[in-house]
């Protein structure tokens, strides 16, 4: 006999899954991520947009709202869960079955598509592997396996890699995997430690840069101090996650090569709001509020250098829902609203390599929409707080209009 509580998960479940039938919807106003059409109209046909612009034959109403494509979060970690209540040698087993409420609470921000950085136990891939077969609702997900780390005291786990050769083989074993990207923790810092001591030398950078891409794979280098920074933007990393107190010899490089900021400015913010929860001790929240505040300045040079940015909010354990914040620090970074939604849909579809699939509404795209009530492009926090309809795949999986 099924539980309250499980046969309630399992109707909003099933409603999530529920296929929209292909048709046309009318939109008060389309961003359609390069350009604003007014009372207009997106014809789906199976999971691709067909056309944009004129509305024809039998249309449903969503005309009180305005359309933007689908939003993609460039680092999150979904199977990080904060309360796992089962035993040590199930653990792992229970993370992606509780991992489900992180990507449906990921979904109903408007975020489609995500690029997972880190998870113990590929329980990323088994995750993404779920979604696209239907058996799981969630974001579209490209996922990177183990983080590659160096020796951590006397604990070695798949991805410990000490020099250049350990670092080959660590890539290449995520790659077999069956990982869609590389992830390189390139300096300390993470929760409510922010330091950023370099850990990966460049040569060990380069060599997993290198590996990456020659295995047709993008890397994203974490590094929350300069140093670190510094040396992955030499080895030519595709993205810099955190990256504080960069110079501007680094952020000018980063320009001209066309490397991606990251910043995760939002994921300290969640830290501070919530360190009783998290067992932090008050003086951490003094450190990251400093932290947060050296983050965002860094990220006002490098918009100024203009190094182009992509939005990830390193959203962990119950941050999921509140995805889309780092929006609106980029508009106290000096964005206009419109370019902080670039960084979340063109911007961020460049990056994962699918620019032709993702991150815009036009004929040939994914059939991935959000509706929100208000315009975005005059205030960023109608886009962070009023989605109200949501659909991926030519699926509509959030429906709050009514």
């Amino acid at each position: 006999m099924m539980t309250p509580m499980f046969s309630r998960f399992l109707a909003v479940t099933l409603l999530s899954a529920v296929s929209a039938p292909a048709g046309t919807y009318r939109f008060g106003v389309i961003w359609d991520g390069v350009k604003v059409w007014k009372d207009a109209c997106v014809t789906t046909q199976g999971d691709h947009v067909q056309s944009v612009g004129e509305c024809a034959g039998t249309v449903i109403d969503l005309s009180r709202y305005t359309a933007i494509p689908g939003l993609i979060d460039v680092h999150t970690h979904l199977t990080y869960v904060l309360d796992n209540p089962v035993s040590q040698a199930g653990r792992g087993a229970a993370v992606v079955f509780l991992a489900q409420a992180n990507a449906r609470k990921t979904l109903e921000t408007g975020v489609t598509t995500v690029r997972d950085l880190g998870a113990a136990d590929y329980a990323d891939i088994a995750m993404r592997d779920l979604i696209n077969n239907g058996q799981m609702v969630g974001p579209r997900m490209f996922v990177a396996g183990y983080g590659l780390l160096i020796t951590r005291g006397r604990v070695s786990t798949p991805n410990t890699a000490d020099g250049v050769v350990e670092v080959l083989r660590v890539v290449r074993q995520q790659v077999a995997a069956g990982a869609d990207c590389i992830k390189m923790y390139g300096s300390t810092g993470s929760g409510r430690d922010v330091t950023g001591y370099q850990t990966f030398t460049f040569e060990e950078m380069k060599a997993a840069v290198d590996a990456a891409h020659a295995l047709g794979k993008r890397i994203a280098i974490h590094t929350y101090g300069p140093d670190g920074a510094r040396d992955a933007v030499r080895a030519g990393a595709d993205s810099v996650e955190h990256a504080t107190d960069m110079d501007d010899a680094t952020i000018a490089e980063m320009a001209r090569r066309r490397i991606f900021y990251v910043p995760t400015i939002d994921h300290n913010r969640y830290y501070v709001d919530n360190y009783r929860k998290l067992n932090y001790p008050p003086k951490a929240v003094d450190d990251l509020n400093g932290y947060i505040q050296r983050n965002l300045e860094t990220a006002r040079k490098a918009f100024a250098a203009g190094v182009r940015f992509a939005m990830g909010s390193d959203a962990v354990y119950t941050m999921f829902g509140e995805n889309t914040r780092e929006l609106g620090w980029f508009v106290k970074a000096g964005m206009t609203p419109e370019q902080a939604l670039r960084t979340a849909t063109t911007n961020a579809a460049e990056l994962l390599g699918m620019e032709k699939s993702l991150g815009a509404i036009r004929a040939g795209s994914l059939a991935d929409l959000v509706a929100v009530e208000g315009d975005p492009l005059a205030n960023i926090d109608v886009a962070i707080q009023k989605v109200r309809w949501v659909m991926k795949n030519g699926e509509v999986v959030v429906d709050r209009t009514r």
